[in-house]
């Protein structure tokens, strides 16, 4: 075979893959609700028929979050039938799981499960090891659409990506043999590199160990926090992962993700109140960009405005559910001259990525112990694009908007919040103009130019010049840069946004 006809063989492979599982499923980043990180293994029908009515009378399935997940403990505590079936706690569900699924989908909603690819799930029920055409089928026959697989008690089957891959490639095939087109979540905590397989079996898959409601503080539960960032493998990768951490351990390969395959980042903390506001507003902001599933982990019935106005934010979901399928990559890190915080953690990062419609997403974080003002040139925001200033973007003047300006007011989050009738609240929110994706899916608004999706206009930041901004402590600003157009020039930022990731895959 000459040379010339290799490298094209090597690229067919390459771009063979481009779509992922390819089950047309989690085009974008999936988002909706699960119960765990609010209530544990306090779960009932009440409480997921209950959610899901105020996700819908809230706006929030409007704005995107259409799942409802059902996570751990759901299970019959007695273990399998004599069929050797799974069968739900008649105690917390006491008419089954079928009709929760019917009535969930009868509101428009999908309804997502969980089990692990062990012999227990991790809060010590039957796990699906060695089950898994049995568990499949029942998943299909509860009417499930997603289930979030985790890595529990897996007898040992870990240690290289060939041992984990084929342990969970055995439910994702499974779950094709069924006929019903089921989204498969792995949460195997980032072990055995599987952000290079993840994709070939699962819609997405897990990074990291847990999340925790903290934006920086350490902890021995999240074992791989003593790793340096840029680590990418480690043991036992735990529980209690702060926001930061999680965030170091995604960089260097924030760029896997693709429509279809998502990197997981864990489920949201927004709301919990273990964060202040502009934390809570940099990890949702952070989570959408990077093209994170976005499930919402709080108690939706009982949460302050302030959560509810960062969690409905339709110009940061933008990021998230944009066309373009590709996640924001860090383009610099500084750790030099930041003041600590309360937990001995103090760094800048960069965030920048390429949207859809030719704009680029920026995100200056302050993890440091003080409020400072943030700067990063064009040329270091364009680099995918060419080094040391080369890329065409850089000779242009890119208007700066700013993503949280139109957040929604408190005091409008209260009324809704306070309204006792969904006919009240679809009233606020009319009233409000909030965006509804069910009606303007965010591809559509974004090409129609929505204003609601592209924040307000602060500034221009200068070709070859310098974008900066005043950034409080433990906060983030984030940005949509728009190009000037240049009368008469034939700039053409997809095709070259293009180009730089088809240098990146080769």
């Amino acid at each position: 075979m000459s040379l010339l006809l290799s490298s094209v063989v090597v690229v067919a492979s390459l771009f063979s893959g481009a779509a992922a599982i390819n089950n047309g499923l989690a085009i974008t980043p999936p988002m909706g609700w699960n119960n765990w990180n609010a209530f544990g293994c306090d779960v009932s029908e009440n409480l997921l028929l209950t959610t899901s009515t105020q996700i819908s009378s809230l706006g929030l399935r409007e704005v995107g979050y259409d799942y409802v997940v059902l996570d751990d403990c759901w299970q019959d505590p007695k273990g399998r039938d004599k069929h050797g079936k799974l069968q739900p706690d008649l105690a917390k569900f006491p008419n089954g799981l079928k009709p929760i699924s019917d009535q969930l989908h009868s509101q428009n909603f999908k309804f997502g499960m969980y089990s692990s690819a062990g012999e227990m799930t991790c809060a010590r029920f039957e796990g699906s090891l060695d089950h898994e055409v049995d568990d499949a089928n029942s998943f299909a026959d509860f009417g499930v659409d997603m289930l979030k697989y985790d890595s529990c008690y897996h007898m040992g089957r870990v240690g290289t990506p060939s041992v984990s891959f084929n342990r969970f490639k055995t439910m994702s095939d499974a779950l094709k043999a069924t006929g019903k087109n089921i989204l498969l979540n792995l949460c195997n905590w980032g072990e055995d590199l599987v952000h290079t397989w993840g994709m070939s079996i699962s819609n997405s898959w897990r990074i990291t160990g847990d999340i925790y409601d903290s934006f920086s503080r350490p902890d021995d539960l999240c074992a791989c926090n003593t790793l340096e960032p840029g680590a990418v493998n480690c043991v036992a990768p735990g529980t209690h992962c702060s926001v930061l951490f999680i965030l170091n351990k995604v960089a260097p390969f924030a760029d896997r993700s693709i429509p279809g395959g998502w990197s997981d980042l864990d489920m949201l903390e927004v709301g919990q109140g273990g964060m202040t506001d502009e934390e809570y507003k940099a990890h949702f902001a952070l989570w959408a960009a990077l093209k994170s599933p976005l499930f919402l982990g709080n108690d939706l019935r009982d949460m302050p405005a302030s959560a509810l106005t960062i969690i409905n934010n339709p110009a940061i979901i933008a990021l998230s559910q944009d066309p373009h399928g590709r996640s924001v990559t860090r383009v610099r890190r500084d750790t030099e001259g930041i003041a600590k915080d309360e937990w001995g953690m103090g760094e800048t990062h960069v965030w920048a990525g390429h949207l859809q419609n030719g704009d680029e997403a920026v995100i200056l974080l302050n993890a440091g112990g003080e409020d400072i003002e943030m700067s990063v040139r064009l040329a270091e925001i364009f680099i995918p694009y060419g080094p040391g200033g080369s890329a065409p973007h850089v000779k242009y003047d890119w208007a700066i908007h700013d993503l949280w300006a139109h957040r929604m007011p408190q005091e409008t989050a209260e009324a809704l919040l306070a309204a006792k009738e969904v006919e009240d609240r679809v009233d606020i929110l009319k009233k409000a103009n909030w965006y509804n994706a069910t009606e303007l899916p965010y591809a559509k608004g974004l090409a129609k130019e929505d204003a609601r999706l592209f924040g307000e206009k602060i500034g221009i930041a200068e070709a070859g010049g310098v974008l900066k901004a005043d950034v409080k402590s433990h906060a983030a600003r984030v940005f949509r840069l728009r190009r000037v157009k240049k009368e008469g020039d034939n700039f053409n930022a997809k095709s070259i946004a293009r180009k730089g990731e088809e240098r990146d895959e080769l």
